[in-house]
């Protein structure tokens, strides 16, 4: 099958889905995605999204991301993200998006390495909030046409531009129709290519990410000779849900630490600050569980007021209860999974990859925002604001070729 369109968009995380939304109507758009719609990565995000408060916490903001990053962060991109922060929030506030309010007013948490409470949230599934609603408003846009299990196999270059995708239904959706497996091709082709594949934690055994996430799109980079970066910078998650199943672990958010909860070794002992960086602390864990030959260690929602817990982590608390265990009567054991890939192909501030056409987006691309290491709930925002570069810029090419 051969599609011709305005703009491609591989993936419907965030990123993808907010592309799509600030692209103008009279541009014809084309997305698709490797699974359903609802199976990407931005709609497991439970903490929140980080957003810069007033002005006097930009210095506070900016210092705490690069610290947090090793300072090997890309300094135009952190002050680009966090300077756009409010107009995104605006923005994701008027297509639907309800954030948890006090009085009339936002409420805001704090997380590991954050030296404020800076982040809004949605209970204790803000990425499912904010995905599900940007999915609803892209089912509503007429020159949107989305195919669901279909994955991109390769992209169209030629003489170094990129002019489309190569792609194939899924096992998934063939049986679904009830018919034997048979190669079904698609090549599309667009002015304009957006990568939002998210991240490569279908790669690991141990993973809070979808499985069917396995970094086709930087592969499919490398095999170009495109641009990437940083592809060791590899974020290990502190607190997952530590289970003898085999399959995705369950994400303990980092805001229940941010909240009061602390982690104890095998004797009930703490052993680390836990507002640490992600990377600290998960060494420090890791150190806990060979020292005393354990698999997991425990972590304590016991300082959280009851009330808190059942009403800002109430898909937390339901999904331990499934598992066995009562957060608010006794610890949980947790155990440190790869969580983020802050490396991927390489884009500039507007999100252009090293071809021509091609713009990379989400977990998928390198703009240098996280450096070596990213702070807690700076995913989401990062995604967002550099999917509204990169629309920004197609739209200013689109007007000059107009």
């Amino acid at each position: 099958m051969e599609i011709h369109t305005d703009v491609v968009i591989v993936g419907c995380g965030v990123a993808g889905l907010y592309s799509a939304l600030k692209l103008p109507r009279d541009m014809q758009i084309v997305m698709i995605t490797k699974s359903d719609a609802q199976s990407s990565d931005s709609f497991l995000a439970q903490g929140g999204i980080c957003v810069q408060r007033d002005e006097d916490d930009y210095d506070s903001y900016f210092e705490d991301t690069m610290r947090a990053g090793h300072y090997e962060n890309r300094k135009e991109s952190v002050d680009i993200m966090i300077r756009e922060s409010r107009a995104v929030i605006d923005d994701l506030v008027k297509y639907g998006v309800r954030f948890e309010q006090e009085n009339g007013e936002f409420a805001y948490t704090r997380e590991g390495a954050h030296s404020r409470p800076r982040i809004l949230f949605h209970e204790d599934i803000t990425g499912k909030e904010i995905t599900g609603t940007l999915l609803e408003r892209v089912r509503e846009l007429p020159n949107v046409t989305l195919y669901e299990y279909v994955s991109m196999t390769d992209i169209i270059e030629e003489d170094g531009v990129c002019k489309g995708i190569q792609a194939e239904e899924t096992e998934e959706k063939q049986a679904g129709r009830g018919y034997p497996k048979k190669d079904i091709w698609y090549r599309i082709y667009g002015d304009h290519i957006i990568l939002a594949t998210g991240g490569i934690g279908g790669k690991y055994q141990h993973s809070t990410n979808f499985p069917h996430l396995t970094g086709d799109a930087v592969e499919i980079a490398k095999n170009h000779g495109i641009r990437l970066e940083n592809l060791d910078y590899v974020q290990i998650h502190p607190t997952t849900l530590y289970s003898e199943k085999p399959g995705r672990r369950f994400l303990i958010s980092e805001s229940v630490r941010g909240e009061g909860a602390v982690l104890y070794n095998d004797k009930k002992e703490r052993f680390v600050d836990e507002l640490l960086p992600r990377d600290v602390v998960t060494k420090a864990i890791r150190k806990q569980m060979e020292e005393e030959g354990t698999e997991h260690v425990w972590l304590s929602l016991a300082p959280i007021p009851k009330e808190k817990i059942l009403k800002h982590f109430p898909n937390i608390y339901q999904h331990c209860l499934e598992e066995g265990y009562d957060v608010l009567k006794e610890c949980i054991p947790v155990v440190p999974a790869q969580h983020y890939f802050m490396g991927g192909i390489w884009v500039d501030s507007d999100s252009r990859t090293s071809m021509d056409n091609l713009y990379a987006v989400g977990e998928t691309s390198c703009n240098g925002v996280h450096g070596a290491n990213r702070l807690a709930s700076n995913s989401l925002l990062e995604s967002l604001v550099f999917a509204g570069r990169a629309a920004r810029k197609i739209m200013s090419e689109y007007k000059t070729c107009s």
